[in-house]
């Protein structure tokens, strides 16, 4: 059984050593791409192939089809234009490959784009935090006064994003000075907002929130077709000390279970909260696996093989293993040659 890990996050090469350690009957062949040919990925896959670095959109949809006729694949986890490939499954079933999509296009897009996600989630164990959408100096100006009123401390972030690019939380007791000299990351006091905002008659959508200052939890799940099957939540701490606690607490289990269902969520996905003044708050669904999914697999169940499994087979033919509460995890850092 060939399977497919086209162009993703740096996460994939943790999620592939699982599967591999878990395979002890070598059921699967795992076959890696990336246009980076030192990709860390490459240590982990049985095979691994360059792939072309400007193709997107329909050009590399066609590029996939002619990859999974040529190696044989059986089954595709796509990273790289993951959305597009989601509307494609009956093309790629023709040609003897199964897609494992996180959900439909139309729910990938609404994933992707958090200010209409926000407006649409339901989820009552964890409702989505206050935010007003802006796109010009006057719109922000606007929610902020609206939204400081009430809820104090804000911040701010792209409606469009990843790895938290764009985020900051916004001050106004700290000058840009004390900022940058302090060394306060993902922080910026609101003179500069301003001035920085004030500069363009319009920009890309950003969400001005209520700031949660609680603890995060990253919860990594894998899910059946809006059926949840496992979700092993970590709970960060505010702060960068003491690492991460397994911590699967019932209403985190409760808003697993409700977003999967209302996003038809399937194989792996990631789901963030974070605890504010007025309780937990959803932030995002990310439609892959998390970077800790190597931390979240020590509870116990190892979510890259069972959710591939699933996939394959069928959950009848999985047996996950209870979620050891209360353990703390951690990453440390290991020197590797590459290839």
């Amino acid at each position: 059984m060939r399977v497919w890990f086209n162009k993703t996050f740096s996460s994939v090469h943790a999620a592939l050593c699982l599967i591999r350690k878990a395979d002890a009957d070598g059921r699967y062949e795992l076959v890696a791409s990336s246009p980076n040919p030192h990709a860390l990925v490459k240590t982990a896959s049985h095979h691994f192939f360059d792939e072309p670095s400007k193709v997107t959109g329909v050009e590399y949809l066609d590029w996939c089809e002619n990859f999974c006729l040529r190696h044989e694949i059986d089954i595709f986890i796509p990273g790289k234009e993951a959305a597009l490939l989601a509307g494609e499954h009956e093309r790629f079933r023709n040609a003897g490959t199964k897609i494992m999509s996180c959900a439909t296009r139309d729910n990938l897009d609404l994933i992707h784009n958090k200010g209409r996600f926000y407006e649409l989630v339901k989820c009552d164990p964890a409702p989505a935090p206050a935010c007003i959408p802006c796109s010009s100096p006057k719109e922000f100006e606007d929610a902020y006064a609206q939204l400081a009123a009430k809820h104090g401390e804000l911040c701010i972030k792209p409606s469009v994003s990843v790895y938290g690019i764009g985020f900051r939380r916004i001050r106004e007791d700290r000058s840009a000075f004390e900022l940058f000299s302090g060394g306060h990351d993902y922080q910026l006091d609101l003179a500069s907002l301003r001035s920085m905002l004030s500069s363009q008659e319009q920009f890309p959508t950003m969400l001005v929130m209520e700031y949660l200052g609680g603890s995060e939890f990253s919860v990594d799940c894998i899910a059946d077709q809006g059926t949840l099957k496992c979700a092993i939540a970590r709970r960060k701490p505010p702060g960068i000390a003491g690492g991460q606690v397994i911590d699967p607490r019932d209403d985190i289990q409760e808003a697993c279970h409700a977003v999967v269902a209302q996003f038809g969520l399937n194989g792996y996905a990631n789901i963030q909260f974070r605890e504010g003044k007025e309780g937990l708050r959803i932030l995002e669904v990310n439609p892959r696996m998390s970077g800790g999914i190597g931390m979240a697999c020590l509870a116990g169940p190892n979510l890259p093989y069972l959710g591939l499994v699933g996939f394959d087979r069928g959950y009848d033919a999985v047996d996950i293993p209870a979620v050891s509460a209360g353990i703390r995890v951690a990453e440390y850092n290991q020197g590797t040659i590459l290839p």
